[in-house]
Order: structure tokens, then sequence, then C-alpha cells
């Protein structure tokens, strides 16, 4: 849970009043408020961790998101708490897991007796907008977003992602240039790279356009196939299925990277527009930043496509945290676990404002503050497969995935990333590991006592949903 100490700079800010509005929770008037930092969380749709200049990807260039490193802290060991948009998304705004607020698929709501973070930072006395994809049930909803002002209200159909992000940018520079009394809370929720979809086999009529936009031109120099381009050993029977993508060519799987990458920069400039009109007018210093994914891509490893998997490549997700002048400078902290679940207390922390009652994420200002003190012992992330959820719970070492298998036994995954980082050998029946495996096994449970996952069965997709799954479930 995230620490409520105030500290000596807040005290020197507010005053006595002000202390005790922080503490309790409560608004400040608007003179006391607009003292208090702003707070700005950026987010992708389906970026990979890697999927970035500033931790040594050669094949992308992110100089604005290069940028946020700079003036902050880069988790690599970050992790969604599950590899789908709507679940991911809605559980990084309340910091609880998807079981816990009824959304086990996408186009759900959240339990709206739980509340999101536009709701508490307005209550505490901030301006709140909210900029691009919710999808908690509606994509863009017309109707609102329960405690935020809805910045531009508008459609995907028909549109590439990047058109559609480029109305979430001017809408979210429009909302940073305005005058106002009070500190901000702004989220800006871009698609890209999420349109890598379509070239994987999304049906949308598209397709022509994504690939006139995004495919190589004569002579362009194609990234790698991945080092684990190939299937996991000893991987249970449900995942030795055949790919749809069988009849691609490797050739066909490196336009299909290359293409992602040039999504990535699309989103990157867009980004970076956002962090102009901060600078311009004055905010960098006074601003927190948070940039996020909601889940990564498959991107040819273990010729996957998609998410809905718990490898690094679908689970893993950037997580930035930079406020110029405050986070340290430019640290790659390849350490610590830090989950999606720990933006909200992270915010809340930094700003001076009382949280939520119940958060299963924590503040990670304190690793960030002093990097050797401990994180997490673990994070967990889940799905909703049918009539039961598959977890993953990842150690500082290990990971262990466990799926609904016949006859109520689980089928297991287990792998040492410190000597298989690609995840190609399934560790789990293997007597070596036997301890360390019901280790993962306990601490799972222990999680799920936590969160009172017995308690909340699944709750089946919206229609028009399932049979999108279902589809989804062929190329596993």
């Amino acid at each position: 849970m995230m620490s409520n100490t105030i500290t000596r700079r807040q005290l020197i800010k507010t005053g006595v009043a002000g202390l005790c509005a922080l503490a309790l929770g409560r608004r400040l008037p608007a003179a006391e408020s607009k003292r208090r930092s702003n707070v700005l969380i950026i987010t992708t749709d389906q970026q990979r961790v890697d999927a970035i200049g500033a931790v040594g990807n050669k094949w992308v260039k992110t100089p604005n998101m290069d940028s946020l490193v700079a003036n902050g802290v880069y988790f690599t060991k970050s992790y969604c708490p599950y590899p789908l948009c709507s679940p991911s998304r809605a559980a990084l705004h309340v910091s609880r897991m998807p079981h816990e607020i009824g959304v086990d698929h996408n186009n759900m709501a959240i339990d709206p007796k739980i509340p999101i973070s536009g709701q508490i930072f307005r209550e505490a006395g901030y301006d709140t907008g909210y900029a691009g994809k919710w999808h908690c049930p509606d994509t863009y909803p017309a109707d609102g977003i329960a405690g935020y002002e809805v910045l531009n209200k508008t459609t995907r159909q028909g549109k590439l992602a990047q058109v559609v992000d480029e109305a979430t940018m001017n809408a979210a520079i429009e909302f940073i240039r305005r005058k106002r009394e009070k500190p901000f809370l702004a989220v800006v929720s871009f698609i890209n790279p999420h349109d890598i979809c379509l070239p994987a086999g999304e049906s949308s009529p598209l397709l022509e356009d994504v690939w006139k936009r995004y495919q190589p031109p004569a002579g362009a120099e194609l990234p790698p196939l991945p080092a684990n381009f190939g299937d996991t050993q000893g991987a249970p029977e449900a995942f030795s299925r055949k790919t749809r993508h069988e009849a691609w060519d490797e050739n066909h799987w490196r336009k299909y990277i290359y293409a992602y990458y040039r999504m990535m920069e699309d989103v990157d400039r867009q980004v970076g527009q956002v962090l102009q009109a901060l600078r311009q007018t004055g905010q960098q210093d006074n601003t927190i930043i948070v940039f996020t994914s909601d889940h990564g891509e498959g991107l040819a490893s273990h010729r996957w496509t998609g998410k809905m998997m718990y490898y690094e490549e679908e689970a893993a997700v950037p997580l930035i945290v930079s406020w110029k002048g405050v986070t340290p400078a430019g640290r790659i902290d390849r350490e610590h676990l830090v989950s999606s679940l720990d933006v909200l207390p992270t915010i809340c922390d930094y700003a001076g404002v009382k949280g939520p009652a119940v958060m299963r994420g924590q503040s990670l200002r304190q690793i960030i503050q002093k990097p050797k003190q401990a994180g997490h012992e673990y994070v967990v992330s889940e799905m909703a497969n049918g009539p039961a959820r598959s977890f993953m719970l990842r150690t500082n070492r290990y990971k262990y995935m466990a799926f609904p298998g016949t006859g109520g036994q689980s089928q297991e995954m287990f792998f040492d990333l410190e000597t298989d980082p690609g995840e190609m050998k399934n560790l789990a029946g293997q007597t070596a590991f036997a301890a360390e495996i019901e280790r993962h096994r306990k601490l799972l449970a222990e999680w799920n006592r936590l969160t009172e996952e017995d308690k909340h069965p699944i709750e089946p997709a919206p229609k028009g949903q399932r049979k999108k799954a279902q589809r989804k479930s062929s190329r596993k």
C-alpha cells in the first residue's frame, strides 16, 4: 500500500491548513491547490517494454519518449495486470485487479462503487481531463468518464490510429494550455502501435491503408527475427497448436516488425507535441509525468502476434516516472519489479493526494529515491480464460504461469529468466525446480486470497466480443 507520509517540502508549500487537507484528502482552495504539482499520464496501446530507443533498441527512433527517461526512471521489470486493453487500462486507474472491478474482458464498465483516478483527483481540487481511448466500456465515451472531462469525443470507425491519435494529441494540448487556478491531472491515451493488429490479420477495411503507410520501402533494412522466434520446449499441449501465420515466410515477419516500429515513431512524435506544450506553458518543472502502455505485443517472438499471453513480449510494458529536477535523471531500473497497479499510488504520493482505501499497488517513490530499498516480492497478471482464470506470477528471477486444464488440473509453465530470458524451455515438472514452483504456487494462492478472486466469478464477454475472442484464441 502507498505511504501517506507528508514531506517537509509539502509542508512548506501548503502551510498548516494545506497539510491538514492533504492528510484528510479534502478539497483545497484554488489559491493553495495551484501550487501543487500537475500530473500527466501518457499511455500507448500495445507497446512492448523494449520498443524504445532509451534501452538500446536501434530499430526504432523515439526521441520524445527518450526525453522522459532522460529526466526520470525507466522500469524494465514492469508488468501489466492483464494483457488486454480494457482490463489493463481499468486496473491502472483504480489500482485493483481486473477481477475485483468487474472488467474480465474488453468493453466492460468498472464497478461504479470503486473510485477511479479522475474522481480521486477532482475531489482533491484538481482539474481533470481525459483525451483518447478509454474502452471501459465505450472506446470513446460520449457520455463521459467518471471524474473526468472528456476532451475529445470521437469514434475510431474508418480511421487509422495515427489519425485518431492526432485528435487526441490536439485535445490534450488545448487542455494543458488552458489558464487555470488549479493543478491538473491530464490523461493522454494514444492508440498506436495498436494498428499492428491489422496486418496481423484483424478483419478491417483499413488493412490496405496500414500497409501503404507503414510498409518498408524498397531496399530498406529490415529488423532481424527475434532470438526466440521458435516454439517453447515443453510447452503444454494447448500451446503446441500451429500458428495461424504459418504461411508467413521470414521476410514477411520482418516486414511486420518494421511496420510496428514505424507506428511507434508516429506516436512518439505525438507524445513530443504534448511535452512541448508543457514546456511552452512553463509547467514542465511542476508536472510529474508517468508513461506506460496497457500491454505488449508478440512481434514474432514464439511466432506470436498481438497480446493475450504472459510471455515477456506481451505482459511486460514500459513504465517511466519522470519529473524534471525531482526524480533521478536517466536511470534505467532493471532490478525492481513493478506493476501498472503502482501508477495510481505513485501519482497520489507525489501529488499529496489521499488515495482510495484499497490499492493493490504501491507507490514507487521510495524505490525511485532510494533504489537500494526492496520493492515487490512478486507481481501478478491474469486473464479470463473460459470458465476459469489463468495467472502469471513474476518474481525477481522466475516466472510462473498457470492455465485452466482438464479435470481441474492446471497446466503450468515455469521459466528461469536469468538463464532463459527468451522463455524457450518450460521447467514445470522438473524435479530440480519443484521447490521453487511450489513457492510460486503458494504466492499466487496468497495473492488470490488477498484479492478474493474466488468471490468474483468471470463475467461473460459483452455481445460481439465473444466471437472476436474465439478468433484470437486460434493463434495460440
